[in-house]
């Protein structure tokens, strides 16, 4: 049986060039910090990659610190800042990676849900009308963590709009942009965060290896320490394959930036297809990544989906990749207003720089047929 891939927001399959590169970069001899020839060919690698990253998302000179995923990334945005005392509350909205709110928790600080609108959007008025009442002298330093893009929906979040708001409060704004990067256009700067997560999987790179980016003159705690790696900023010895894979990734990622439209037309035939059957499309109307669909089917559970679908020879999700095994309604979902039961038949197809006609025609067939029997299964 053809299997046809329509998971890529869980992990995008590795550009071919992305491999060549990686294999590439283990033949090398030498540590990156080694100061003689070979450490310097290694660390050469490094660097190129860093600046290939820099220079994809418009990031600072010196703000670019590697790490080895989003995940690591996120904590290290979180810890570092309340760590050494710059932040004493964290705003969170709530449709961040699950990873957002599981170390805000562990923290030490409080941590306050920011709602959305039913749209996917998160709700800037109930931010604007919270931080009147905080004052900087009294309450210290706050964070706002906001996702560039969710992982579910694929909504686009005013980032720049919220950290316009933060900023006037005296705050700072961590954005996660792991489903953003490669697949739109993102901006360090023009964002206006002071942080920003990034991994390679999410956009044809090697899994292991991503980035905290930072604003310039930002104080950070290390959450890794051992040498000087990093500028004293993250312990550990450089991936250097990956890393070279994460550079290569970026090499290739306007080409898939610029097939946007392209990969947004497979995502609304599918849609289409959906809704004709049935389904209810979250976050339809606001304007989300070209090849993100989120989809509930009343009484066609979650995990029957995966299953019909896998059988059928079909590879989609159940809202994000860390949390699919699990049985309980997608937050997301819950959070835009979604009922129990359509929270628990939420699925999420994602589409990308690799995805064919035969893939959204593949799930076009046997989506809405598995549905139509469930549904003469209840009648």
């Amino acid at each position: 049986m053809k299997r046809h891939y329509l998971d890529y927001n869980a992990t995008c399959p590795v550009r071919p060039e992305v491999i060549v590169t990686v294999a590439d970069a283990m033949r090398l001899i030498g540590n990156s910090s080694s100061v003689h020839a070979e450490g310097r060919a290694a660390r050469a690698v490094v660097e190129g990659a860093r600046e290939k990253l820099r220079s994809l998302v418009n990031a600072p000179v010196n703000g670019v610190i590697l790490t080895g995923g989003g995940t690591e990334a996120i904590h290290y945005a979180l810890n570092g800042l309340v760590r050494n005392g710059s932040v004493r509350r964290i705003f969170a909205s709530a449709i961040e990676h699950a990873a957002v709110p599981a170390n805000a928790q562990c923290c030490g600080v409080p941590v306050e849900t920011v709602p959305v609108r039913p749209s996917g959007v998160v709700d800037l008025d109930w931010l604007r009308d919270r931080l009147k009442a905080h004052d900087p002298a009294r309450d210290g330093g706050f964070l706002v963590c906001l996702m560039f893009a969710n992982n579910e929906t694929g909504v686009l979040q005013p980032v720049a709009e919220a950290a316009e708001i933060a900023h006037a409060r005296g705050g700072l704004l961590f954005t996660d942009a792991a489903q953003a990067v490669g697949k739109v256009p993102v901006n360090f700067v023009m964002s206006g965060a002071d942080l920003m997560a990034v991994t390679a999987h999410k956009f044809g790179g090697p899994i292991g290896v991503g980035a905290l980016i930072a604003g310039q003159n930002l104080p950070l705690e290390p959450v890794m320490r051992g040498g000087g790696h990093e500028n004293n900023r993250r312990a550990g010895t450089h991936n250097v394959p990956a890393i070279a894979g994460l550079g290569k990734a970026c090499d290739l990622a306007p080409d898939c930036i610029s097939r946007a439209a392209d990969i947004a037309r497979l995502r609304d035939r599918m849609q289409a297809a959906a809704e004709r059957a049935g389904a209810v499309i979250w976050g339809k109307g606001a304007a989300r990544l070209p090849g993100t669909l989120s989809l509930s089917a009343a009484g066609f559970s979650s995990q029957t989906q995966l299953m019909a679908m896998d059988l059928a020879g079909i590879a989609i999700s159940s809202g994000s990749a860390c949390s699919s095994g699990k049985t309980k309604p997608s937050h997301v979902l819950t959070a835009m207003g979604a009922s129990e039961d359509l929270a628990s038949c939420g699925i999420r197809v994602s589409v990308g720089w690799n995805s064919s006609e035969e893939d959204a025609d593949a799930f076009c067939a046997e989506w809405p047929a598995a549905y139509a029997r469930v549904k003469a299964r209840a009648a």
